[in-house]
């Protein structure tokens, strides 16, 4: 099956240079990821089976292209391949959002149910009884790093309690979750060679092509509220577990840390705000943003706490490593709109919203972002939760997750830092 991908590579990468790419290479890069992680699912074997299904039969008529949108049998071939790219290419950019969504939903959905199985105390042992080791959590737990900074970890909704669940260690929950997914995550030195590689995160077991590898777990910021950001306006100077989504949300991941071992509420203010080092010092640029963008008190806004499963052995996503030279990364990056509908499946999504988590619009003139209007219609019937998960770009067995960091060559990169792709990073940052 790798030809299939690497097919699909092809024709994505054609996309990419078409010249409707020159008109806004941003917004049209991720048009090119989009089409690439629609193209990924396509080419997932179908399990314990050699039975070879058309393309037509999964994807529907020309006239819907993703109706019955599957998975390929192994016996496919490459006209196939050639019939499913036209079929996709028939399907709008909001189609394929539609089915990357729902593929990536199921996956989390699948993922919380198996996590549901192992830590309720009420699910079935193999004797059919309840596991009679569990640890009763009624009452607001305070982590470490919270106790350290001297805050309490708090809810704004009322009743908010943390249930019970069995009294796991992490690295037993992640074995356990190995038995149903047939891999879970470690971290552990990169096997990267330069001094600031640090801790990696590795695949232990096996993982198919299109599986969520892992989540980027801590804070999102919207575009209105980036003035919060610890250490702003230099937010990244000694933060690098930063990414941004398309939409311009940022997810910070340093207050979430390694997790921890319990299930509690979450407020994502256990992490000091950091100071610029006389090494970096303040440049003018530094200036101007504080004079017209004033850093504001996180305090007086904040985030309201969740109960999260500290223990999450998905959360992890924030140590994958960028490839070095000669090396290719195995995940890519795929945003998640997490459904707060779904209640069962909360606790499991290691992110929380900073803010009140209402739409501010806001416009952007150069490098600076202004608020405008809020608009009540711009605000769709299901409130989400925005997050990034790591998806698989092929079969991964045991080794490190490398993830292109596509790092914007407007300005200065790390020594370090070899790009994957320079057009790619180019057209994200455009």
């Amino acid at each position: 099956m790798a030809f299939l991908f690497k097919k699909f590579q092809e024709a994505v990468k054609v996309l990419a240079k078409s010249p409707t790419f020159a008109r806004d290479g941003r917004h049209l890069q991720f048009e090119a990821d989009m089409n690439r992680l629609f193209y990924i699912p396509v080419i997932v074997m179908v399990p314990f089976s050699n039975l070879y299904i058309s393309p037509s039969s999964y994807l529907g008529s020309y006239n819907n292209p993703i109706t019955g949108y599957n998975r390929l049998g192994k016996n496919a071939d490459e006209a196939d391949a050639d019939e499913i790219i036209d079929m996709a290419s028939k399907a709008s950019l909001a189609e394929q959002q539609k089915q990357v969504q729902e593929n990536i939903h199921e996956q989390i959905s699948k993922f919380c149910t198996h996590m549901d199985d192992i830590l309720l105390p009420d699910s079935k042992n193999g004797s059919g009884r309840p596991d009679k080791f569990s640890e009763r959590n009624t009452a607001p737990r305070r982590s470490g790093l919270v106790l350290a900074v001297g805050g309490t970890a708090t809810s704004d909704n009322p009743g908010t309690s943390v249930v019970e669940t069995k009294p796991l260690k992490r690295f037993e929950l992640s074995e356990k979750l190995k038995d149903f997914t047939g891999y879970t995550l470690e971290v552990k030195p990169s096997q990267i060679q330069h001094e600031d590689a640090g801790q990696g995160l590795y695949l232990d077991g096996e993982a198919d092509v299109g599986s969520v590898i892992a989540i980027y777990p801590g804070v999102a910021y919207s575009p209105a509220y980036y003035r919060y950001i610890p250490g702003y306006p230099r937010v990244d100077l000694q933060n690098p577990y930063l990414i941004t989504r398309y939409d311009g949300t940022v997810i910070n991941a340093q207050p979430w840390g390694s997790g921890g071992e319990t299930r509690e509420i979450w407020d994502g203010s256990s992490i000091p705000e950091p100071r610029l080092n006389a090494e970096g010092g303040e440049t003018g640029s530094d200036r101007v943003w504080k004079l017209l963008n004033k850093p504001l008190d996180g305090a007086k806004v904040g985030s309201k706490g969740e109960v999260l499963e500290r223990r999450n052995p998905l959360a992890f996503a924030h140590f994958a490593n960028h490839p070095a030279k000669d090396m290719a990364p195995n995940v890519m990056v795929c945003p998640y709109d997490f459904p707060l509908t779904e209640k069962n499946m909360r606790t499991y999504i290691p992110n929380i919203s900073f803010g009140n988590g209402g739409e501010v619009k806001m416009k952007k003139l150069g490098s600076f972002w202004f608020k405008s209007w809020k608009s009540s219609s711009s605000v769709t019937d299901v409130p989400i939760l925005k997050t990034l998960v790591l998806v698989a770009t092929r079969e991964i067995s045991n080794e490190e997750i490398l993830l292109n960091y596509r790092l914007s060559n407007l300005k200065r990169r790390p020594s370090w830092y070899t790009p994957v792709d320079e057009e790619e990073d180019r057209r994200r940052w455009s």
